[in-house]
């Protein structure tokens, strides 16, 4: 997709899994690679590896939790690069699985902060620029689990992942005209940390969580990554507000 050549990619959670992979994927296609991260150390060597393939990065670390650190990570993208073209909103946790009597509050304001609220701070300073800008596109990272109750123990999860999908239609409504375009990727279980760690939690292997999808396998972070490229493009023109699975047929 060489129309990235040149554009400016902001990526939350850009450090790991499927926001590595996507930051790799935009850099490849020409892209000015933004990330966002938590973990210094892993948003370095994100940017380290896309520079010594010659492509163009930046890190600033983030906690998408924090509206003055998402707001200077929007800052940052367009004083290092001069616009701000396309967005993945990709930052998330999961934490233990934990049913809804027994759940921590601490633990739930984790997820759904960081789920959640990082996904509507991250709107709100890129939509800032984007409307001034009068273009651009950005993909919510929701899942699976914003479709169906999907597990027990997963409630502060499920319901954060519900209200992205949410976020995702409302900011797609409010901007249709503004020339800005909003959608949202669902993924099943990835082979990711994350999605091994959920194995784990029920006592599971990555193999086994596979064979609960209809394709008999987890998915891979670059197949949700394509995604995101293409929901981006202008070949998705036409799409907005809607959130693309990503998950092997088990929702059918």
């Amino acid at each position: 997709m060489s129309e990235f050549g040149g554009k400016v990619v902001l990526i939350t959670g850009g450090g790991v899994g499927i926001g590595r992979a996507t930051a790799l994927a935009f850099a490849r296609a020409g892209a000015k690679v933004v990330i966002g991260n938590r973990s210094a150390e892993r948003g370095d060597e994100v940017v380290a590896e896309i520079r010594t393939a010659g492509g163009e990065a930046s890190f600033l670390q983030t906690d998408v939790r924090r509206a003055g650190e998402v707001e200077a990570l929007v800052a940052h993208a367009v004083e290092s690069y001069g616009a701000l073209d396309c967005a993945f909103n990709n930052a998330g946790t999961a934490l233990k699985l934990s049913p809804i009597a027994e759940c921590d509050e601490q633990a739930y304001d984790t997820v759904v902060d960081t789920n959640l609220k990082g996904v509507w701070l991250s709107l709100k300073y890129e939509l800032k620029q984007m409307i001034k800008q009068g273009h651009g596109a950005i993909v919510n990272n929701a899942s699976v689990s914003g479709f169906r109750g999907s597990r027990a123990g997963l409630a502060s999860y499920t319901a954060s992942k519900h209200g992205v999908i949410g976020l995702t239609r409302c900011a797609a409504l409010e901007n249709a005209r503004k020339g800005i375009r909003v959608n949202a990727v669902g993924p099943a279980a990835i082979d990711t940390d994350m999605g091994n760690n959920f194995a784990g939690a029920l006592g599971i292997s990555l193999e086994q969580l596979g064979d609960m999808h209809a394709v008999g396998r987890v998915g891979r972070a670059e197949e949700v990554a394509s995604a995101v490229l293409w929901l981006c493009s202008g070949q998705a023109s036409f799409v907005t507000g809607t959130t693309m699975m990503i998950d092997g047929g088990i929702t059918a």
